[in-house]
């Protein structure tokens, strides 16, 4: 049995999204747009997020969604291969219209930095040293 995983995720604004989600230079999910979400591949496995808009995701899944404003719902990771690496996504994350809320740093063996996208969506860049 083959198994496949990918995210969904609400966004306010879906031109926005794949906006921001494109200036980063993810490549947009083949098929998966409609006037309800967007699509992106994230990663050499094409790991995919669907974004929904909020109240199309809301309504799906029978419940609230989380208010990013006051805490996690995930955070994903994503891996660099040098610490230039993870400079430049931060200035590109900025660039972009994201809020890089943990610049670029060393701790507990890595090097990274953390950003929300325009939704308050929560990733990181990691550079294991």
């Amino acid at each position: 049995m083959k198994i496949q995983i990918w995210a969904n995720l609400g966004v306010k604004n879906l031109e926005r999204t794949e906006e921001f989600y494109t200036k980063l230079g993810f490549k947009k999910t083949p098929g998966q747009k409609s006037d309800e979400l967007t699509s992106f591949l994230f990663g050499d496995d094409d790991f995919v997020i669907h974004f929904f808009k909020d109240e199309n995701l809301k309504k799906a899944m029978k419940s609230d969604l989380s208010d990013l404003s006051k805490g996690n719902e995930v955070i994903f990771s994503i891996s660099a291969e040098t610490e230039a690496e993870v400079n430049d996504w931060a200035v590109k994350v900025k660039d972009a219209g994201g809020n890089v809320f943990s610049p670029p740093e060393g701790f507990q063996g890595m090097y990274g930095c953390a950003f929300t996208d325009p939704d308050g969506h929560k990733f990181n860049i990691l550079k294991w040293k």
